[in-house]
């Protein structure tokens, strides 16, 4: 009987994710928070009765799922993105200017600071700067209302409008490779101690070797698809020829995997290898077809992430919040990251008439918009399977508090100010 129940449940969620997009289209309300308050309803009855809530007691289940997730969001990002980044140019180095200072000061930042009120929340050094490295990244997954629509592949040029779009989605992709390291960072204070005995592991393998790796296997990955996709002697290797879209789970899998396998930071891989492969014959059809495909697969994930989130929020999940995780939450969004991130693009910014440069209020938006999401869930379930005893009930209610705020702050906003700075 739970098994039909779920698949009703399942079955009636879908539909509201497959109609609910239209129907709100001018309305300041986000698909997320639609199905959050679903799952929040549902799990005021009866029938999630059974089914494994406890974050504690399913960690692997959520971190494998979540995991997913990130990664089917990760190459839809990077496939949509029309703007190249050549490195031997360094215009094209310039053209991304807001996404490297959001990146290098922003998250950094947010890290430094959400740590540090953790701390002062009377958090170990350990948990502290775990939460910090949660909570840091912005998320690929729920900020579809602030990211770019999907790869165009007819002949147009990026517009100056499209900044804020542009930045959120190119901040989102990487950023979620880049929290590694101080997650890691959290697991080894937890795991060994004292700073002096494993820092410089950290600065050679965590921040510099596994991101060096896992972006040199995405990028080979990418280009070796491409070439067999697009220009295989093969018929049957040239996909493109036939419009085989799965071709994009293919490669966000392998990419992964590859990644992972040589030692590097596997969702840095399967973003480099979208860009990588987008970047060949960028014009062509075929991209837009994969990002469809991809795009279906991270709804349905998307779908269910939220409404087991929304019925964990009535079933316990928040029991051990307190006023000291709900400010670090806010202060994280309303505070830490619009402070932080206006900070990083204020300083000597590129004329807004110039690629890569925005308008004080396109810089405001970029600033604000750090949207929380199912990549701080995975991170925090991928360090309570290495250092089980940092990953309290705490933190998890946390990051749970904060999550939920983002799905409502900034699907309340996103309609309206996206409309504004369209205007």
């Amino acid at each position: 009987m739970t098994a039909d129940l779920v698949y009703l449940v399942a079955g009636g969620a879908l539909l509201v994710a497959v109609v609910v997009p239209e129907l709100l289209g001018r309305w300041a309300i986000s698909t997320p928070m639609v199905l959050v308050a679903v799952g929040v309803l549902i799990g005021l009855t009866p029938l999630p009765d059974g089914l494994p809530l406890d974050p504690q007691d399913n960690r692997a289940v959520i971190e494998h799922v979540t995991e997913l997730t990130v990664l089917v969001a990760l190459m839809g990002v990077g496939l949509a993105l029309d703007r190249p980044l050549e490195p031997r140019r360094w215009s094209s180095w310039r053209a991304w200017s807001p996404t490297w200072r959001l990146l290098a000061i922003t998250m950094p930042c947010c890290i430094a600071g959400t740590a540090l009120l953790g701390w002062w929340a009377g958090l170990a050094p350990a948990a502290a700067l775990l939460l910090g490295a949660v909570l840091a990244p912005t998320d690929p997954v729920l900020a579809s209302d602030v990211q770019v629509a999907g790869p165009q592949t007819d002949d147009h040029e990026v517009r100056e409008t499209d900044e804020v779009r542009f930045t959120l989605t190119s901040e989102a992709g990487i950023n979620d490779g880049l929290a590694f390291p101080f997650v890691y960072a959290a697991i080894l204070t937890a795991t060994t101690g004292s700073v002096t005995g494993w820092w410089l592991e950290w600065v050679s393998i965590y921040l510099v070797g596994k991101v060096a790796v896992g972006v040199a296997v995405g990028i080979a990955s990418g280009w070796l698809l491409a070439r067999l996709a697009f220009r295989s002697r093969s018929r049957a290797l040239r996909v493109a020829e036939r419009g085989e879209s799965l071709l994009a789970v293919a490669a966000l899998v392998t990419a992964y995997g590859l990644g992972e396998v040589a030692g590097g930071y596997g969702f840095l891989s399967v973003f480099a290898c979208a860009m990588t492969f987008r970047s060949a014959e960028r014009r062509h059809d075929y991209h837009a077809a994969m990002h469809e495909v991809v795009e279906r697969l991270e709804r349905l994930l998307t779908l269910l992430v939220l409404l087991v989130l929304g019925i964990a929020l009535s079933r316990g999940i928040l029991d051990a919040l307190d006023w000291r995780g709900a400010l670090i939450g806010t202060a994280l969004l309303l505070v830490l990251r619009p402070l932080a991130g206006w900070a990083a693009l204020a300083a000597w910014p590129r004329p807004d008439e110039e690629v890569g440069g925005a308008t004080p209020q396109e810089r405001w938006a970029m600033a604000f918009f750090g949207v929380r999401g199912v990549g701080s869930i995975y991170y925090l379930a991928y360090a309570g399977g290495h250092a089980p005893d940092v990953a309290s009930d705490w933190l998890w209610s946390t990051v749970a508090f904060t999550v939920v705020g983002s799905v409502v702050l900034h699907g309340v906003l996103a309609t309206p100010v996206m409309a504004r700075l369209s205007r």
